[in-house]
């Protein structure tokens, strides 16, 4: 699919801005390029300090939930943490329970099945809880939805504190003013209700836990620095659940990274051996795409309660034991993802669904906890929303992935007559609906999609334009202190025009990598450019433009010339070191 390049311009004085903020010229305009544009919120971007974090207290019902809390605890009332089975949903209850723990609560925790109870608090659950005794209910990452659960736990007697991070539910009247929702508990925490001052609302579960653990430990005196363990585990939740890696987040992620470099945690030590990265440094990638899977395998395989138990153990034999289920449990997801979503792709590539600007496809054979990963799959390959449903216990029930120009959250409200259930974000969501209401919601939800065909095309955002001949280690170490990139702040992407070429190699055993030696001009340097697994896409745009005897423009590029978006980086090899760019997008100047 042809992308859209797109150069980031501002009108901000680039060069007193850096000077104010003691960072250079193109640090700056990367920074305002994530929307930070003053002294202060750049020095605290880069100094991503612990002593930066806001004051638990100021989040709308923290006094009040905390100072009951701390009553129950006292009183020796017994406690449930109910979380969720996600890694942002085992993060939250590792952190809770174990927070209240240190302050002495009669605390257990649990964690719903996610095929036969579902997200969120299930009604049944409830009253199995109250018959086991439990008097509080503590969620985390979950339940500001949860109306009728709530109200149950109430009439029967129970205390209910929700701490949650989604949107809240809302009636809208016919001019479109809107009436927000919230479950009748205890006490309500989530910074996205507009009665609440927080000063950052995008928390994930794990970020608001560990903010929580944080007012408790103020309430019982314990010293703030055994939060430290906590915020390991926050890390791993923020990343996961890929909110905007800015403000809080940022520095609840960076931490973390450095801490989980040398974890002393017992069941993160065994993962990471287990997986084979126990010597890396770690970054969002190793905790994205390798310790976040493992995680998210239990909960979409088995039962979560799996990951919380290895997150919390200290017996080191019934660790790694642990550390191995998650690992094969996470194989065994992956074979089943690619073979699903390539089923997904095939059913849409051969059929009008192709032509569909929001994706709708019901497919009763996806195992329920792999169909918001499908649904990620397929997003990815067409670039346009897509909800991916499958066989629910009672009704169809599924996940769903948006881009960046589709509130999915705002377009399910529309259609919420068709829907059962439903919850989530701007770019994700869940639902379960009646089997016959499919495909009324497919047809629904393209009726009303206002998308444009520009507003589906890729788009690439340049960051800055660059000569090649500026690029030296200096400026990437530079650059690795914007680190840790994700959603929010991205990986800085550099350009640049009209680059001659003076070899093209194919490399790899299953010939998958590209390498182009790239001339600097004007001091008759050059220097090597990596693109991985777009080789195919390569030798399709150069055989475009040169017909059949495009491969003697391979074998001898001369005169070629290529625009090209990249990141510089070292390359480290055989003890040598050398700096390459990563190319991420090509096309012919």
């Amino acid at each position: 699919m042809e992308k859209t390049w797109l150069l980031r311009n501002t009108s901000k004085d680039i060069k007193s801005l850096a000077k104010a903020s003691g960072v250079s010229e193109l640090i700056a305009k990367i920074i305002i390029n994530r929307g930070l544009d003053n002294p202060i919120d750049i020095k605290k971007f880069m100094r991503s300090s612990i002593e930066d974090l806001y004051d638990p207290f100021l989040m709308k019902d923290m006094e009040k939930a905390t100072s009951l809390i701390k009553l129950f605890i006292e009183k020796k009332e017994k406690i449930v943490v109910y979380g969720d089975y996600d890694a942002d949903g085992v993060t939250s209850t590792v952190i809770m329970y174990k927070g209240l723990k240190q302050c002495g609560a009669n605390v257990e925790y649990y964690v719903p099945d996610r095929e036969h109870e579902g997200y969120g608090i299930n009604s049944d659950r409830i009253r199995k809880l109250n018959v086991e005794g439990f008097q509080v209910i503590l969620t985390c990452d979950n339940g500001i939805a949860a109306m009728q659960q709530v109200k149950l736990a109430k009439e029967l007697g129970m205390k209910i504190i929700i701490t949650d991070h989604h949107e809240l539910q809302f009636d809208e009247d016919d001019e479109g003013i809107r009436t927000f929702k919230l479950p009748p508990a205890d006490a309500v925490i989530n910074p996205k209700q507009k009665t609440c001052n927080y000063p950052f609302r995008d928390l994930c579960g794990a970020g608001i836990a560990l903010k929580f653990v944080q007012a408790l430990y103020i309430k019982f005196e314990i010293n703030k620095g055994n939060l430290k363990e906590f915020l390991e585990i926050a890390g791993i939740g923020t990343i996961c659940d890929v909110v905007d890696l800015v403000d809080e987040n940022r520095i609840i992620a960076k931490n973390a990274l450095k801490m989980l470099t040398n974890t002393k945690n017992l069941g993160l030590k065994c993962l990471k051996e287990m997986i084979g990265i126990n010597d890396k440094e770690m970054k969002c990638y190793h905790v994205g795409f390798q310790i976040g899977p493992c995680i998210n395998a239990t909960g979409r395989l088995k039962s979560a309660a799996i990951s919380v138990e290895l997150l919390l153990c200290e017996e080191e034999n019934r660790a790694k034991e642990l550390a191995k289920i998650l690992y094969e449990l996470n194989k065994k997801r992956q074979e089943m993802t690619n073979e699903n979503a390539e089923q997904v792709i095939e059913i849409i590539q051969n059929s009008t669904l192709k032509n569909d600007k929001v994706l709708v496809i019901y497919k009763d054979t996806i195992h329920e906890s792999i169909a918001g990963i499908v649904a990620g799959r397929v997003r990815e390959m067409f670039n346009v929303p897509t909800i991916i449903l499958t066989k629910g216990k009672e009704n169809p029930k599924g996940s769903a992935r948006s881009i960046k120009e589709y509130n999915l959250f705002e377009e399910l409200i529309k259609c919420s007559e068709l829907l059962l259930k439903f919850g989530g974000h701007p770019m994700a969501a869940g639902l379960s609906i009646k089997e016959e209401n499919i495909d009324k919601l497919r047809k629904k939800l393209n009726r009303i999609c206002k998308l444009t065909d520009e507003d589906i095309k890729p788009k690439v955002r340049i960051d800055q334009r660059m000569m090649l001949s500026k690029i030296n280690y200096e400026m990437i170490y530079e650059l690795e202190l914007l680190e840790p990139f994700g959603k929010g702040n991205s990986s800085p992407l550099l350009a640049e025009k009209n680059i001659p070429i003076l070899k093209i190699d194919i490399l790899g055993k299953n010939a998958n990598t590209l390498k182009i030696k790239c001339v600097m001009p004007g001091v008759n340097k050059t220097i090597d450019g990596i693109c991985f697994n777009r080789v195919d896409e390569f030798m399709e745009m150069v055989k475009d433009k040169f017909g059949e005897d495009y491969m003697n423009y391979i074998e001898n590029p001369k005169g070629l010339k290529l625009d090209l978006i990249f990141s510089p980086q070292i390359n480290e090899y055989n003890g040598r070191k050398s700096i390459q760019l990563k190319i991420l997008e090509f096309k012919f100047s």
